[in-house]
């Protein structure tokens, strides 16, 4: 027994002398600075998407704005608040596209923070008519002995957005091939609008002999805007998983909203293929 236990040290101290000896091959060793199983996100990167999703209207106040300032010191305006009045609503139409966007990632162990810049070129549109009729006294001509007012507003709004882009910020978990992450950021993006708002009427005074009872009231303005710039917020969620070598799959889903005109937001889920350098 003894000569075996001397056997055994010898051996494990030859074993041991001769792994000294042999030399250090860098590529042996495997990553550096990533835990067993977690895929190096860090660096940049690009790829393209395609998007599905519909995009919420609001029409409501989208013509109002055109005769707002004309109307400013008549005096439906001032009795009945005319241009104020709620003859559109919202839309919601079902839209498409296609992109591209393009990033850098930072790593931490399994913590992934990075800037993105995304873009999608599709067809997201929607459009809106309507009309009301009030009669109504006129405070401003009262009492003397005042008008009646029967007014008509009419108005149509269209908007179709063709262009879509977001610039965000990102933070993910690296969890084996996969990479899911939060992100928000600005959204911008290309559209057109066409709005027309016509007011007619009649002012009416039981006091007044003919013709001089009854004043005829017209007014009609119209906009028509190509490629018009809007802006707002971004936000949304998603996953990045790699497929093999630097080339990944994503999944997402975003949410932009805008500004203007016409409230807009678009919901859009996306997939993806990217490659990081």
């Amino acid at each position: 027994m003894r000569r075996l236990v001397v056997a055994m040290m010898v051996a494990g101290v030859v074993q041991a002398a001769h792994a000294a000896d042999m030399p250090d091959y860098y590529a042996l060793r495997g990553p550096v600075g990533y835990g067993t199983g977690v895929v190096n996100w860090q660096g940049f990167y690009v790829g393209g998407q395609a998007a599905y999703g519909s995009a919420d209207m609001n029409f409501a106040n989208s013509t109002g704005s055109l005769i707002s300032r004309q109307l400013q010191y008549a005096s439906i305006e001032q009795s009945a608040q005319v241009s104020q009045w709620p003859i559109l609503g919202r839309e919601s139409q079902h839209g498409h596209g296609f992109g591209g966007f393009v990033g850098y990632n930072s790593q931490w162990d399994d913590v992934v923070l990075g800037v993105e810049a995304s873009y999608t070129h599709g067809n997201f549109n929607g459009s809106a008519s309507g009309s009301l009729n009030y009669v109504f006294a006129d405070i401003i001509t009262t009492p003397a002995p005042g008008y009646t007012d029967d007014i008509t507003y009419s108005g149509t709004s269209r908007f179709k957005i063709t262009d879509t882009g977001s610039l965000r910020v990102r933070a993910g978990y690296a969890w084996n091939n996969f990479l899911p992450y939060v992100f928000g950021g600005v959204s911008l993006g290309r559209a057109d609008v066409a709005r027309t708002a016509v007011i007619s009427g009649t002012q009416t005074n039981p006091g007044a002999a003919p013709p001089n009872d009854v004043l005829n009231v017209y007014l009609a303005k119209s906009e028509a805007q190509g490629g018009r710039f809007i802006y707002g917020y971004a936000a949304g969620l998603g996953v990045d998983m790699m497929l093999f070598g630097n080339l990944f799959g994503r999944v997402e889903w975003e949410y932009l909203k805008y500004a203007g005109p016409i409230d807009t937001s678009i919901n859009t889920g996306r997939v993806g293929l990217g490659y990081k350098f």
